[in-house]
């Protein structure tokens, strides 16, 4: 996901909210264990089955998402980041980052299916329902790469100007990715794969995480500044913005609840409430874990999981803090909904 992480974070030893709040509406209800060695990056619920898959190292654990409980492994050739599914075709895809390529899998059997070739670094990875393609977001070579899950072909290439972070779909044809390299969000016509506007994303800096509320067409893009901004998805103007933790790089949003969320690096998880389409409330600052900057809720059960780990600083070289091997777990944290 995001190329620079706050090494920062690592000095964090708790909860860091500076914002008066009450009992929190929050706890940490579970927490599950992957021994595995390697980074991590998104991680995707499955909303028709029982399966959580987390990208960890070059591989893929499956894990059921009540009990945390190993459903399976798919292992790659290298780095994964993201976890698109089409369960109408029963196939999973895999960013494999510097492979330069996606993965094809079953889902049912976990079986790798195939590999697409993709640009420069496979990072972000989404399924649009409307044009009914799968498409990664390559930071190196600026672009996106839409395959058809059909044939597991490539049918387009969409150039843009800056590294690509998360992407997401309105559903209705206009596909929205953060390029956080020139600090805007990029539109894109997903009938034609071309891209049609290129929106500031100001006050916010290069943006990361990024979130849609498709009733109401609001974008949440997190942002390098600790602000979270709400655009309208109709014309690019920004609505609002909010302060987060540091180290953001998820963003999330709860459909029934009116939840938004920022999952920060700095061990927080700010939840903002959508009171009304042009109305959003900071509620509070969640303590969590150092590291746990990547997000996915389930919308059913409104679940939130966090990746996270314990930690030793970056091997010379490297903008990255390395993950003790066998410290890396999913947190799972759940609203108090009583």
């Amino acid at each position: 996901m995001k190329k620079h992480y706050f090494l920062a974070a690592i000095l964090v030893i708790g909860g860091l909210s500076s914002y008066p709040q009450n009992k929190s509406a929050y706890h940490i209800s579970a927490s599950f264990s992957i021994k595995s060695e390697g980074g991590y990056d998104y991680l995707t619920v499955d909303p028709n089955s029982e399966k959580l898959y987390v990208s960890h190292g070059s591989q893929v654990n499956v894990l059921n998402k009540q009990t945390g409980d190993s459903i399976g492994v798919i292992k790659t050739e290298k780095d994964v980041h993201g976890i698109a599914l089409v369960p109408s075709l029963g196939k999973g895809y895999i960013s494999n980052g510097t492979l330069n390529k996606v993965l094809v899998f079953d889902l049912a059997t976990n079986k790798v299916l195939k590999y697409v070739s993709t640009g420069k670094f496979a990072d972000g990875i989404f399924y649009d329902d409307f044009s009914r393609k799968v498409i990664s977001c390559n930071g190196m070579s600026k672009n996106m790469t839409v395959i058809d899950p059909n044939a597991d072909t490539v049918v387009a290439t969409i150039q843009l100007t800056g590294w690509p972070e998360t992407a997401v779909s309105d559903g209705n044809g206009n596909i929205y990715v953060n390029n956080a390299e020139k600090g805007e969000m990029d539109v894109i016509d997903a009938t034609t794969f071309t891209v049609i506007h290129n929106w500031s994303n100001k006050p916010g800096t290069g943006a990361s995480g990024l979130a849609i509320d498709r009733k109401n067409m609001r974008l949440f893009a997190t942002c390098g500044n600790k602000l979270m901004i709400v655009m309208d998805a109709t014309n690019g103007k920004v609505i609002t913005s909010l302060p987060t933790g540091d180290g953001a790089d998820g963003a999330a949003f709860d459909e029934q609840l009116k939840v938004v969320y920022s999952s920060n690096g700095d061990a927080s998880l700010t939840v903002i409430k959508e009171q009304t389409a042009d109305k959003f409330t900071l509620s509070e600052n969640v303590a969590t874990k150092t590291g746990a900057r990547t997000i996915a809720v389930d919308q059913k059960t409104h679940k939130i999981y966090l990746p996270s780990g314990s930690f030793k600083p970056a091997a010379k070289g490297s903008f990255r803090p390395q993950i003790i091997p066998g410290t890396f777990k999913i947190l799972v944290i759940d609203p108090n909904l009583d």
